[in-house]
Parts: structure tokens; sequence; C-alpha cells
């Protein structure tokens, strides 16, 4: 059974960073599609970032490209994401999520979900 386990989160200033990571186990880590989402309070969640089992293909949203980055250690069996320049509205809750469905933008799509790591910032 596939685990994620994300960390992490915190309250940031408007303006700072953070580096989230989704540590996954019991499964094949350069099978699967590593996929960042977030959901904010009354909000529906909404897809930030995923990068191929390879590591050679990365999709972004709209809303984060240029300031955050996605990346994975196949060492660690981890998947980060670089969080910069963050603003009030990247407040939500941030999860992590695995697939083999290909590089996807839809959360429907992943098997499988981490417990999620809170992301305050502050204006």
């Amino acid at each position: 059974q596939v685990q994620l386990v994300e960390s992490g989160g915190g309250l940031v200033q408007a303006g700072g960073s953070l580096r989230l990571s989704c540590a996954a186990s019991g499964c094949t880590f350069s099978n699967y599609v590593m996929g960042w989402f977030r959901q904010a309070p009354g909000k529906e969640r909404e897809f930030v970032a995923a990068i191929s089992g390879s590591g050679d293909a990365i999709y972004y949203a709209e809303s984060v490209k240029g300031r955050f980055a996605i990346s994975r250690d196949y060492a660690k069996n981890t998947v980060y994401v670089q969080m910069n320049s963050l603003r009030p509205e990247d407040t939500a809750v941030y999860y992590c999520a695995a697939t083999t469905k290909g590089l996807k933008a839809i959360g429907d799509l992943y098997d499988y979900w981490g417990q999620g790591t809170q992301v305050t910032v502050s204006s």
C-alpha cells in the first residue's frame, strides 16, 4: 500500500518561502507521477504542480508558475515543492498525491493521497 506523508508546512509572511516534502513508501517511486494540490477553506481542491516518474516532465498551475518549483529525490523517495514569493492567497492545506495515469492536473485521477500540511501566509 502506497503511503504519502507530507511535512514542512507552517506560518510565513508574504514574500517568504517554504519547502514542502512528501515521503513515499510502499511503492516503486519512479513508477509514479507525483503531484501537489491545495485546498483553501471554502474552496475546491486546486492543482499546484506535478512531476513525471522520470522527473523530466513538469507541469505547473498558472497561479504558481515562476514562484514554485517541484522536484523529486529518488534516493529518499521524496517529492518536494519549493514555494517562493508566497502570497496570502497561497494559504491552504497542501496535499501530495501519486498516480500512474500520467502527468495530470485532475485530482480524481490520482490514486493515493497524503494527509495534508497547512501553509498559512500572513499579509
